[in-house]
């Protein structure tokens, strides 16, 4: 059966269709210990926040830790790409799972013995963006080889979308509740149990190799061999990104998006939510209430294909411009969780059409290396944004920096659906520009240099 005629019939099976990608075995595993860990994830930045408020650190110093995180995440994701374009998704998974769960434990202990400066949470914060900057692209590149049968994979990134959304509701409800009850610590220490549950259910999956010509193997890559060869490698990755306008045109709004809007709500959000809604528990409440929504539109995404994939996430991620906008406006606590809650359904809108609609159009031997370049992109400027948001507000007031991101993000969402490319791209090829690779799932591989045939 041809790529295209999967997906068709994927757009037109039965509703009870939409969950059968839960009974294939490897999937099956990892959407528990990856549902599992983003529990423990989204609970995680909650504590962070607040044990360098509580322990005496202001906007400024928060912006730095958070600033600190971002940082190793975008110098060493195209480096991730390739490992695990060449050793396999799994391999690498399974290193950032182990690694992110001695992190988190560490952390807790400094908290628990009272050995925890700015520095030094700083310094633990970075390990864990090291972590976290090895692991998005193997995950990028590995949930095609994760499952077999192709015609269901918009449904299963529904499904991991929406387990990053029911998370957003439980994680950081519980970590206002807990760290409040308990200190920022207790929330740490759970979350380095939940990375080990991770691992322990990834290593349950067979192995996903690279996923170049032939599929995973479990086997070292071609091309395995030095500095020549990772620089010759990334050089292919890049050729199969700068090639397809809508995929660099989406990734400058989001490296911009991070930069102005989202890296600004995640430090003023929480000096606002402390200094007028009533600290930790209301921060958690609107972090939570974000993740609602996503829930609800994680669920509104199963078994649905809009024909322009990209312009529906395109105007869905419109919605990130009404939290801030709620806060500058200094509303009341339940008009900001309207306004988190309807941010956080386009969330998951915009996420489950974008990555399968890279899934679909790139090609599987350079996903994860093309997964980093547009992770990289989208993450590069956001350490700027985290460092810059505390002094910016302190110099022009904490209203003006979050409702310019606001503004920003609407002109940014007109100004991309001009973009033909991402207006007109569907699933099987409108809006195909000449040269660019046909639909990956039909089976094109990388021309010679990288570039498509």
């Amino acid at each position: 059966m041809t790529g295209e005629a999967e997906w068709g019939r994927a757009r037109r099976r039965r509703p009870d269709g939409r969950l059968a990608v839960l009974g294939e075995r490897d999937f099956g595993w990892f959407f528990v210990g990856y549902a599992t860990s983003l529990v423990g994830s989204s609970m995680a930045p909650v504590a962070v926040a607040f044990a360098v408020l509580d322990g005496g650190g202001g906007g400024t110093e928060l912006g730095w830790v958070m600033a600190a995180r971002i940082l190793p995440i975008v110098l060493v994701m195209l480096v991730g790409g390739v490992v695990a374009d060449r050793l396999g998704s799994r391999r690498v998974m399974l290193g950032s799972d182990v690694l992110r769960c001695a992190v988190q434990g560490g952390f807790a202990a400094a908290l628990a013995t009272g050995h925890a400066p700015v520095w030094a949470m700083a310094a633990l914060v970075a390990a864990w963006g090291l972590g976290e900057g090895l692991f998005i692209p193997a995950l990028g590149a590995s949930v095609p080889a994760l499952v077999r049968r192709k015609e269901r994979l918009p449904d299963a990134n529904a499904l991991l979308g929406l387990a990053r959304s029911v998370s957003m509701v439980a994680g950081p409800a519980l970590a206002g509740v807990i760290t409040a009850g308990y200190g920022p610590g207790a929330v740490l220490l759970i979350d380095a149990v939940t990375y080990g549950i991770a691992a322990l259910a990834l290593a349950r999956t067979s192995a996903v190799g690279p996923v170049g010509p032939g599929g995973p193997t479990g086997e070292a890559g071609p091309g395995a061999g030095g500095a020549d060869s990772m620089s010759a490698e990334l050089r292919a990755g890049w050729a199969e990104f700068r090639s397809r306008r809508w995929l660099w045109v989406t990734t400058v709004q989001m490296a911009l998006f991070n930069l102005l809007v989202w890296a600004p709500f995640l430090v003023l959000g929480p000096l606002t939510a402390q200094r007028e809604l009533g600290g930790a528990r209301a921060w958690g409440l609107v972090m939570g209430v974000y993740g609602v929504g996503a829930v609800l539109g994680g669920l509104l995404m199963l078994g649905r294909r809009p024909a322009r994939p990209l312009a529906v996430a395109t105007v869905a991620s419109l919605g990130w411009a009404l939290p801030s906008a709620a806060l500058a406006a200094g509303a009341a606590l339940g008009w900001t969780l309207l306004a988190a809650s309807v941010a956080g359904a386009g969330s998951a809108v915009c996420g489950a059409l974008f990555d399968s609609t890279r899934q679909r159009w790139v090609p599987a031997g350079v996903l994860a290396r093309v997964t980093a370049f547009g992770g990289l992109g989208a993450f590069v400027l956001g350490p700027l944004g985290l460092a810059a948001a505390g002094p910016v507000a302190d110099r022009v007031g904490v209203s003006r920096v979050l409702l310019f991101g606001a503004g920003w993000q609407l002109l940014a969402g007109a100004a991309v659906l001009a973009v033909r490319e991402v207006r007109g791209r569907g699933w099987d090829g409108p809006a195909q520009p000449p040269g660019e690779a046909a639909p990956a799932a039909a089976g094109v591989r990388p021309g010679p240099g990288g570039g498509p045939d």
